[in-house]
């Protein structure tokens, strides 16, 4: 039973189908393990132990009837604290929702427990998701499952982390800067933040409507798949063709753009992005550098339209318990606070006109995606960074918050480590419902790398030799 906790999804659900492990020794033994590990590493806020026996318990008897739900069905999932569950806390890793109670699943948890996940628990995150780090005031901060002094990146850090370190079989995040990529990058694992829309945010904390995106972190490129395909809007997820696969990369043109998206990137990291890059090109990929008009505007205007929307949502809950928000929340809504509206139309302007230019530049060239690292440095200590220098960490840690702005689907893929053992990952970006083809070269990298072996063999974490 130990190795099962770093198998793919598909493996498991293949000894959850021939009865090698049953859905209720799989949560029970899971639930052990989280409560080992989960004080040191601080990956769950809430740990949804009874409600998840009682799935399983379902779950177990429809499997001895020959009833199968789906890709899921026995699976543990951990979810993001910012999605609804129904009769369960919903935090936010907040204080201010230290007490809502659910009336509703979010629209995603439906679809998860309709195709037979059990949700195993949340999972901490950044405050409100605004955050880069994972570094919570008020639930204590989520760390790296490969070096527990340092950060596991953010928002999503704990959903990263139950990942990485086998507490869960997937988790789902939220992604508004990089918030699923990064911290996936950080701890070794798979994020994908698919097209705007395609998945629904009914019932998830609103961050930045515009901005906001839902999507799975996993072990594997293909399990990613698997959970899009249950989360996703089924009406739009007919513009998307998850049966691409691919045996090489022959035909696939992928683009590089080194301004910007190379520029402060630590040397040890720039060498393996690089390795990864000829890989790409030895498994019969076209590489072509490319420039990008306008990054710096479209930065600029991401940063306001996120300003300005984040404000919209807190402002009544800010103006009557700011002292309730953490020290860099506070610093990040004050800047909303000031933001003209004639800016925010400005940026959406600019957001319109930049993600024209972008599709246009891919059909012109022919791009089939662009690359780039997810991370430029290696995460930092816990602790280290101050709460009024932190609203900058997003764009100091990677090259993740464009793909916000232009809403198109993005794959971060484990691609090595530094000399400390710390993940690296980059990402590649593909046209509007083109999921499909990002996945499908993501997965012939993945493939020819072995980087999921590699983390089921090495199950011994920094937190395991605390203990």
């Amino acid at each position: 039973m130990e190795n099962v906790f770093f198998k793919d999804i598909e493996s498991v659900a293949q000894m959850l189908k021939v009865q090698e492990v049953s859905p209720i020794d799989l949560t029970k033994k899971l639930l052990e393990r989280i409560q080992s590990i989960n004080p040191v590493l601080n990956a769950y806020i809430t740990l949804m132990s009874k409600d998840a026996l009682e799935q399983a318990t379902v779950l177990e008897k429809e499997l001895k009837e020959g009833i199968i739900r789906g890709p899921l069905h026995g699976i543990p999932i951990a979810l993001k604290d910012i999605f609804e569950t129904k009769g369960s806390v919903t935090t936010s890793g907040s204080r201010i929702f230290e007490n809502f109670i659910s009336q509703k699943d979010a629209e995603i948890v439906k679809l998860l427990k309709k195709a037979g996940a059990i949700i195993i628990g949340k999972a901490n995150l950044h405050e409100f998701a605004m955050g880069a780090t994972t570094e919570n005031p008020h639930y204590g901060p989520s760390r790296n499952p490969w070096n527990i002094l340092k950060i596991p990146g953010g928002s999503s850090g704990g959903s990263a982390v139950a990942v990485a370190a086998g507490m869960a079989f997937a988790a789902i995040g939220t992604d508004t800067g990089g918030s699923i990529r990064l911290p996936s990058a950080l701890c070794g694992v798979v994020g994908l933040k698919p097209t705007y829309d395609l998945i629904s945010t009914d019932g998830c904390t609103p961050l930045s409507k515009s901005l906001d995106h839902i999507g799975p972190m996993t072990r594997t490129v293909a399990d990613s798949r698997i959970l899009l395909q249950v989360m996703a809007d089924a009406k739009k997820l007919e513009r998307v063709d998850l049966s691409i696969r691919l045996k090489d990369l022959k035909g696939v043109k992928v683009a590089i753009c080194k301004d910007y998206f190379f520029e402060g990137i630590y040397e040890e990291i720039a060498i393996h992005i690089h390795q990864a890059l000829a890989k790409l090109e030895n498994l019969g990929a076209e590489i072509i550098e490319v420039d990008i008009v306008g990054i710096q505007e479209a930065l600029q205007a991401q940063k306001i339209i996120f300003k300005a929307e984040a404000y919209a949502f807190h402002e009544s809950m800010f103006m009557d318990k700011s002292h309730l928000y953490g020290e860099d929340i506070q610093f990040r809504l004050q800047a909303g606070k000031d933001v003209l509206a004639s800016e925010y139309i400005q940026a959406k302007q600019y957001q319109q006109a930049f993600q024209q230019h972008i599709e246009h530049k891919m059909q012109a060239e022919q791009i089939d995606v662009f690359f780039s690292p997810t991370n430029i440095i290696p995460p930092f200590d816990i602790g280290s960074v101050g709460p009024e220098e932190s609203v900058n960490n997003i764009f100091r840690l990677g090259k993740t918050p464009l793909g916000n702005l232009l809403g198109l689907p993005i794959l971060s893929v484990p691609c090595g480590f530094t000399s400390e053992r710390l993940p690296i990952g980059f990402q590649i970006m593909g046209r509007m419902f083109e999921e499909g083809k990002v996945l499908a070269i993501g997965e012939v990298y993945e493939q020819s790398e072995g980087w999921v072996s590699y983390l089921e063999r090495n199950e011994v974490y920094q937190i395991e030799k605390t203990m």
